[in-house]
């Protein structure tokens, strides 16, 4: 069989016109193509520190290491900003952790008798 010919009867079977000759293999003639899923990032809320003026400034600052993880200074700045601008985000965090923090804050806040309070907001 020339080289010519080949050719041509791989078209054929491809297209789905074999001339009957070669009809025993099962060929697969379509193409499949995989399409990756793309995971959606989950929504983030903000929570917030509202100011009052009972909530000794220490103990925000101790909230927001303990809760928050964070280091001393930045948990000093975001307590002067609560304090300065009467409400500050302590963190951004998908839903389900966002209202742990939510709850932890007025959880710590309430056995310490202090009126602190905490909400969260989406971004």
């Amino acid at each position: 069989m020339g080289e010519e010919s080949r050719r041509a009867g791989l078209t054929a079977r491809i297209n789905g016109r074999g001339d009957g000759a070669d009809q025993g293999g099962d060929a697969a003639t379509e193409r499949r193509t995989r399409t990756k899923a793309k995971t959606k990032r989950p929504p983030m809320y903000k929570v917030i520190l509202l100011n009052d003026d009972y909530t000794p400034m220490e103990f925000v600052v101790d909230l927001l290491k303990t809760v928050f993880h964070k280091p001393h200074a930045e948990a000093t700045r975001i307590m002067l900003y609560v304090h300065q601008n009467g409400m500050g985000v302590a963190g951004v965090y998908p839903y389900e952790i966002a209202e742990t923090k939510v709850r932890a804050v007025e959880e710590m806040a309430r056995e310490a008798e202090y009126p602190l309070k905490c909400v969260m907001e989406k971004e």
